[in-house]
């Protein structure tokens, strides 16, 4: 079993900072892309970053130069680091992992169960 366990969001000021966690834990073989997806009242789910395991990060137009993901491999753990927040950064942000079990072939996407952040005007 395979769990991703977000943590780390809130309610800030546009113009503050968040910092949210997302571990994987559980029978894992290999952890391999993860990123950050949001989603926001009414809207579709979206990509905000993503990070390969060397390091390779991919970025949203409207959240560059403000938002910066990392990983520690070691702790099968990905970051979002939030700056210069904005009221339309407000959203239920999730993250995912491509994970394969240690005596799979195939790798599976999870998904974590979801971080509120709430950025006030």
């Amino acid at each position: 079993q395979v769990q991703l366990v977000e943590s780390g969001g809130g309610l800030v000021q546009a113009g503050g900072s968040l910092r949210l966690s997302c571990a994987a834990s559980g029978s894992i073989g290999s952890l391999n892309a993860m990123g950050w997806y949001r989603q926001a009242p009414g809207k579709q789910r979206e990509l905000v970053a993503s990070i390969t395991v060397g390091g390779s990060t991919n970025y949203a137009d409207s959240v560059k130069g403000r938002i910066t993901i990392s990983r520690d491999n070691a702790a099968n753990t990905v970051y979002l680091q939030m700056n210069s927040l904005k009221p339309e950064d407000t959203a239920v942000y999730y993250c995912n992992a491509g994970i394969r079990m240690p005596c799979g072939i195939k790798e599976h996407i999870y998904w974590g169960q979801g971080t509120q952040v709430t950025v006030s005007s």
